[in-house]
């Protein structure tokens, strides 16, 4: 998709910027309307642009202000743009998110508030159930909790902000990673320990479970699935197509690995947790060393600047 960047300038740089934004080929429309925004108050530029050039409008938006904190900037999603004197132009865009954006879906996704540890805790009772199933609900169980348990988005936050030397960022991943996982495992061991008192499990049954053995002595082909899944995910984060971010996290583990944690300390196998425990920083590892990596890529050779918060 394309973008629209609506900008909040000071009057005094309005027409030095719309002069060279003008000049832009990625730009393929851009408005002016004077003294529209009252907060923050200053002139308002709407500018349709393609994903390729939105690095470009913020650098030179920055560069016409100054001062970030005269600057304001709103951007959305254009579903299409129809412009028949630049459609070779158009034809030829490029699928990137902005680093706000990347950084603001992360946010979004990964804050620590009651709807996030309620998905994290739900995710952990689907996967403790699945930890002890039959092969064909274990699959369903796996794959939901997946999806269900938002437990992605805040360990991406680390590679993110380390590859930017955004240390509030990684920081604020690492926080809402604890907190999410903790509430996990203790649902998962809750769940265990209800299943063992209602006579639905035990604790043989789980150490005896083909999948159980997978994550705990995972194989190479084991481990490069969820290699590639990590890097999978950061790379559909940084394309804007979250959409398609269900396929990354069912083809790793790092969610049965931690509900693992919290059943294997239900059951009194604390070998059980560890090895959880190590499958799940194995998984999270890939997570950093391949998508610090990638990011740092992205941003020496496409995007080449700042983020501006």
């Amino acid at each position: 998709m394309h973008r629209t960047l609506e900008l909040t300038v000071p009057p005094a740089a309005t027409d030095a910027l719309s002069e060279q934004l003008k000049t832009l080929e990625d730009v393929i429309g851009l408005s002016v309307s004077r003294g529209a925004s009252l907060k923050p108050a200053g002139d308002v530029l709407t500018v349709h642009v393609l994903n390729r050039g939105a690095d470009e409008v913020l650098r030179r938006a920055l560069a016409a202000v100054g001062d970030p904190q005269q600057l304001s900037v709103v951007t959305s999603e254009l579903n299409s743009i129809i412009a028949p004197a630049s459609h070779h132009v158009v034809d030829n865009d490029r699928d990137e998110a902005i680093w706000e954006e990347m950084e603001s879906g992360l946010r979004h996704q990964g804050r620590i508030t009651t709807n996030y540890l309620l998905l994290m805790g739900l995710g952990g009772i689907v996967a403790a159930i699945g930890l002890v199933s039959e092969p064909v609900p274990q699959a369903v169980a796996f794959v939901a909790s997946a999806i269900i348990a938002p437990g992605f988005d805040p360990m991406t936050k680390v590679p993110l902000g380390l590859a930017l030397r955004h240390w509030r960022l990684a920081w604020e991943g690492v926080k809402s990673a604890l907190a999410g996982y903790a509430v996990l495992v203790a649902l998962a061991a809750l769940t265990m320990w209800a299943l063992v008192a209602a006579g639905e499990s035990s604790a043989s049954a789980l150490a005896s479970n083909g999948e159980v053995q997978h994550l705990a002595h995972p194989k190479l082909m084991e481990l490069l699935l969820a290699a590639a899944g990590a890097l999978a995910g950061v790379v559909t984060l940084a394309a804007f197509r979250r959409s398609f971010q269900a396929g990354p996290l069912i083809a790793m583990a790092f969610i049965p690995a931690a509900a693992l944690i919290g059943a294997g300390l239900a059951v009194g196998r604390s070998d059980l947790a560890l090895e959880g425990l190590e499958r799940f920083g194995a998984d999270w590892g890939f997570i950093l060393a391949l998508g610090m990596p990638f990011l740092w890529l992205k941003q020496r050779f496409i995007h080449r600047r700042t983020p501006l918060v």
